[in-house]
């Protein structure tokens, strides 16, 4: 069997859930996303362009993974993270905030704007304090718990925390159809995955065999494979830079730590040679701290 593309690259997820001709691909991972009750299912969506029009510098930024529209109007994007770059919040709020402006038109009154959903796939653990992997955020009055309104709904899905559930068998991809289609992005790297997802979609989910099909062929689109491995080295040169900055941001904690301990020492009159020896600075550092 061909190596399969890891759906965890955004460009892979999009080629299967956010291309013309999958849109049954996509209704039926968003229905597993957002529970919908059976009269509410989603049955066909609308594909639209993922780019916003770039008002400021800071929109260049504003390409959208996955970009729909339902069948009541409201907005959904898609997007799938592979390194944690500290700013989830903030970059959900504006991606939330310019899809759900950008339906403003003229002469538009404001009830006519639609529900705006965002969905965030990430590859870390980022609500650290939680354990479930999908949660799900809208706005409440903080004492009574009241929904203000539902225009606003911004999902996180953190893969870590459902393969640990998955190997602890807390999770049944036959019971659940969000679990099988997120341990699908996996499937890549993990052959038993691979192996019970299409036993389930021989057996009773033909959407899934559609996108596994679909996986298989665009795994093996010359085009979509040099595209993919472009993307896939910028992520991975992205890491390696963000892995740095991480380093260089602790080496000079720990720096800044030392100088604190070396001031409190100059403060209690004990001379630079003895300080240079207890913190390992040279007696020239110590000397600028003395003076500065």
């Amino acid at each position: 069997m061909t190596k399969r593309l890891d759906l965890r690259v955004d460009f892979a997820f999009k080629s299967l859930f956010g291309t013309h001709g999958n849109e049954s691909i996509l209704a039926a991972f968003l229905n597993a996303a957002l529970r919908f009750p059976d009269e509410k299912k989603i049955q066909t969506v609308q594909l639209l362009d993922p780019h916003f029009n770039k008002e400021n510098q800071e929109d260049k930024r504003s390409i959208l993974d996955v970009h729909a529209q339902l069948e009541d109007g409201s907005r959904v994007n898609i997007e799938i993270q592979l390194n944690n770059k500290h700013d989830m919040e903030k970059r959900t709020l504006y991606y939330w905030s310019r899809m759900y402006s950008s339906q403003m038109k003229e002469g538009m009154d404001y009830g006519e704007l639609c529900k705006t959903i965002t969905i965030n796939i990430v590859n870390f653990r980022y609500l650290s304090h939680m354990h479930h992997y999908h949660s799900a955020f809208q706005l409440y009055e903080r004492e009574q718990k009241l929904l203000l309104t539902d225009m606003l709904e911004i999902h996180f899905m953190e893969l870590p925390k459902l393969l640990i559930k998955w190997r602890n068998k807390e999770v049944d991809p036959r019971e659940d159809q969000l679990v099988r289609w997120l341990l699908l992005l996996e499937a890549s790297e993990d052959e038993e995955i691979t192996q019970v997802l299409e036993e389930i979609a021989m057996q009773e989910d033909q959407v899934l065999k559609k996108a596994i099909d679909e996986w298989e062929r665009v795994s093996q689109d010359p085009e979509v494979l040099l595209a993919y491995e472009a993307r896939r080295k910028a992520l991975l040169d992205e890491k390696s830079a963000l892995k740095r900055a991480e380093k260089l941001g602790e080496e000079r904690g720990e720096k800044l730590g030392i100088q604190k301990v070396a001031l409190g020492m100059i403060q209690e009159g004990i001379d630079s040679k003895m300080i240079s020896k207890l913190t390992d600075l040279t007696i020239e550092e110590v000397e600028k701290l003395r003076y500065q």
